[in-house]
């Protein structure tokens, strides 16, 4: 029997009581005619390729002098981005790369097009970001490179991984696909492990509609201009003459003029929208710390998150609900969420569990001993079993998240135990 309180207004709604949210989410325009104007001078160029325009050239530029880096390469997409860091850091055949089991397949694709074996470690239960001493724990001699995924925009303990990664000689790619503007003890997230991995797809913080960078952290020019070539078939555009004989195999992941020019539009919002969302999330938690059966998305130390998402967990024990149940409840009172990341660990997935990434084939899984079953993760299994994810847009009003809060508060008091 769900417990209500007495006054009509605290009945749920999904009871028939009144709803907390009455009043639309605030809304905004992500694009306009600073967009506009860089398209057409685009256009004008008489050239959409990369290499012969200045888009691309100036919105790398632009994102190396905001995140201080020297080198930066322009990818057609984030997953792109992810594959050209793995294949510069010469990941191949038969090497196993440690990453999140709390992550798009985007994380993986890269992983598994190099032929190389996804084997994944634990998360923190409160942070939903990778253990260091889960990390170690899998380490082989397989082993070639880490995949940390800053999560949601919350950065990774980056400290002890690449304390581990250097001990072990591993490279380190960080997948900053939602974690613009993330820091870690003052240091950006995708400035920290040799390379760092970003995304500007349509559903990230800017959009070019599908695009993505790599940055080059080890300031020198050869891996720069090997990850430049990775990116581009393996052919060296750089001082001079195209060099196009090819030495071993490289996609073509070219960024086009037109991604780069709405990308130079869109790094001038990044900081305001960055900051938006930090506040909103920082909003949230300060609002349901303490409420029965609610665990708030816990920061690493000495990081500042930029919330893509905002996710909590829900504690069942504390409650005469289950977090689906919760998860309906708040919908209910006018607030959008979802039950969980995704629905399950991705080692779960039909994939490994077949151990095929190739129709037809065990190819690369039969050149690892590496095993994907329940249990493998008990912590990320556990986190999507309770997890809850509201969002955080940099739209959204100062009332809109106080109705966050109290529709959160509202369902969490009403299944409260006694």
């Amino acid at each position: 029997m769900n417990k209500t309180a007495g006054t009509s207004a605290d009945k749920l709604a999904i009871t028939g009581g009144p709803k907390v949210k009455t009043t639309p989410f605030g809304t905004g325009k992500r694009f306009g005619m600073e967009e506009v104007k860089e398209l057409v001078e685009a256009l004008e160029q008489e050239t959409l390729f990369y290499h012969l325009g200045t888009k691309v050239k100036t919105f790398l530029a632009d994102f190396n002098k905001m995140y201080g880096v020297p080198y930066s390469v322009a990818a057609s997409s984030g997953t792109a981005a992810i594959h050209i860091a793995l294949g510069a850091a010469g990941v191949t055949a038969g090497d196993e790369v440690i990453t999140s089991p709390i992550t798009d397949q985007g994380t993986l694709i890269g992983i598994l097009y190099q032929n190389a074996i996804p084997v994944f470690a634990d998360l923190d239960p409160h942070t939903y970001n990778l253990l260091p001493e889960s990390i170690e724990a899998q380490i082989t001699p397989r082993t070639k490179a880490i995949v940390v995924v800053h999560l949601a925009g919350n950065p990774c303990d980056m400290d002890f991984i690449m304390a581990i990664a250097r001990k072990h000689g591993l490279k380190v790619i960080e997948d900053c696909a939602q974690s613009y503007l993330t820091y870690y003890k003052g240091n950006l997230a995708g400035t920290i492990g040799d390379y760092g991995c970003f995304s500007t797809n349509d559903f990230k913080h800017i959009s070019t509609g599908d695009g993505g960078m790599v940055t080059v952290n080890s300031g020198k020019e050869e891996d720069y201009r090997n990850v430049h070539a990775f990116a581009d078939k393996n052919y060296h555009r750089l001082g001079g003459a195209v060099n196009r004989g090819l030495s071993y195999l490289a996609p073509n992941y070219r960024m086009t003029e037109l991604q780069g020019a709405v990308g130079i539009a869109q790094l001038r919002k990044l900081e305001r929208i960055c900051q938006r969302r930090h506040e909103n999330g920082e909003r949230i938690t300060a609002g349901i710390t303490g409420l029965p059966g609610v665990v708030p998305h816990q920061i690493t130390e000495g990081g500042h998150c930029s919330y893509w998402f905002y996710m909590f967990r829900v504690d069942e024990s504390q409650l005469t609900c289950t977090r689906d149940e919760f998860s309906a409840a708040l919908a209910a009172e006018g607030i959008p969420n979802s039950a969980g990341y995704i629905p399950t660990t991705v080692y779960m997935s039909e994939l490994f569990q077949h151990k095929q990434a190739y129709l037809g084939s065990h190819y690369p899984f039969e050149l690892s001993d590496a095993e994907y079953g329940e249990g493998l993760c008990p912590n990320a299994e556990e986190i999507l079993r309770k997890a809850i994810i509201v969002r955080a847009n940099e739209f959204f009003t100062d009332a809109d998240i106080e109705d966050i809060i109290a529709a959160i508060g509202k369902v969490a008091d009403a299944y409260a135990k006694d």
